[in-house]
């Protein structure tokens, strides 16, 4: 969280963590494509050989102001493969909140367990934990055949009961209701640090 004083804004970063080509990048591009080119910034998209970084920001009026301010949310999405640490770190330095887009392809479970178990790794560097963090998950392909069972998913992934949305990110499906869950606990979870903040200071 960074409070921009001037522009009386809350920046919120959120990022976008899972496999490699699990659906990250599809899931910014079409939020990107349905936001109000008013309220946006510009889609940065860094190519590497094996994923993407993409990132943009975007003014969410909706929400309402945040103790008499803006809340603009930073989007954010990080490469799946595990020589890309550095670069996961960077992104992840500062996050509010995560949508964790997991492959629901069979054969795509171990690299979304590796990936879940590198992003607790990397909240634990920051004093975080996945218990305590704001985070969704997203079981994205639901349309491929060998897509699992949701509930299969659940028990292999969503250890802390987390909400969870069925996802085909390429046309659309579900990609706005995880966007809508994650900012929905990442203002709650702002409203209760500045409620702490201002108690404490009284």
């Amino acid at each position: 969280m960074f409070i921009h004083w001037a522009l009386r804004e809350i920046h919120l970063k959120l990022v976008y963590y899972g496999p490699g080509l699990g659906g990250k990048t599809a899931n910014l591009k079409y939020i990107y494509s349905k936001i109000d080119p008013a309220l946006k910034g510009d889609l940065v998209m860094l190519n590497s050989r094996e994923d993407r970084t993409i990132f943009f920001d975007f003014l969410q009026l909706e929400v309402g102001q945040i103790d008499g301010k803006k809340p603009k949310f930073n989007l954010y999405t990080v490469p799946g493969q595990v020589h890309y640490n550095h670069t996961r770190k960077v992104v992840l330095n500062g996050v509010d909140g995560i949508v964790f887009v997991a492959d629901s392809q069979r054969e795509m479970m171990d690299a979304n367990l590796d990936t879940l178990l590198d992003l607790e790794k990397q909240l634990v560097m920051q004093g975080k934990t996945l218990e305590e963090f704001p985070w969704v998950i997203q079981y994205n392909k639901r349309d491929l055949p060998s897509a699992m069972p949701i509930d299969e998913m659940e028990k292999k992934l969503n250890l802390y009961g987390v909400p969870f949305f069925e996802a085909v990110a390429t046309g659309g499906q579900g990609v706005f209701s995880s966007l809508k869950a994650i900012i929905k606990q990442v203002v709650a979870n702002v409203h209760s640090q500045l409620g702490q903040a201002e108690r404490m200071r009284a």
